[in-house]
């Protein structure tokens, strides 16, 4: 019994096509991750079965830049890895998203480093920031689900009047508490 039992043989379904564009955009945004060191763990965990970033459509990670909407950059970024990210930014194809994952990303971290990109929305514009070192899986979806939400909101990334991208530059807020340790540590000898 499927849906067409549960539907009168003449039903007519009206609605926008700009509503149903921007909900197969939302239903199936593919990522193409950037990913080093330990956010790129995350990352992975995120795709496993625990997390299941599949129910988002998003099971497919493109390492294409033609064929993906959405840069995940997760990790610390190395001066020289930045025109590599940059070129990678230029070949997704529009409207494109981008999510700065953990703190070495989004600020170069602990990594106070001449080699280490201090934040990379020096370089590209970042429409969510995720905190954390590393941060959870559950923050990566809601960051997924925030540009989501934008794009049933408008679709399409708002433009400045030079005709460049705008960030939307958004903080995920930790939805988790962390919790002590089940067992007392002891230090010393």
């Amino acid at each position: 019994m499927g849906i067409e039992a549960a539907l009168p043989t003449d039903a007519i379904l009206t609605t926008q096509l700009r509503r149903v564009i921007n909900w197969a955009r939302r239903s199936s945004i593919w990522p193409i991750p950037f990913a080093t060191a330990c956010c790129g763990i995350e990352l992975m965990a995120t795709a496993s079965s625990r997390y299941d970033l599949a129910r988002f459509g998003m099971e497919r990670m493109s390492f294409s830049p033609r064929q993906a909407d959405l840069v995940i950059v997760a990790g610390r970024i190395g001066i020289k890895m930045m025109p590599v990210l940059q070129r990678i930014y230029q070949q997704v194809a529009e409207p494109k998203w981008v999510i700065s994952m953990g703190a070495c990303a989004s600020t170069g971290g602990v990594f106070d480093t001449y080699a280490t990109v201090q934040g990379i929305d020096q370089f590209i514009p970042v429409d969510v920031y995720i905190p954390g070192c590393p941060p959870r899986p559950e923050m990566l979806l809601e960051g997924i689900m925030a540009i989501q939400r934008i794009i049933d909101q408008d679709g399409i990334p708002p433009r400045g009047p030079d005709g460049r991208r705008v960030p939307l530059g958004i903080a995920v807020q930790p939805t988790h508490q962390s919790t002590p340790q089940p067992v007392g540590v002891r230090v010393g000898l």
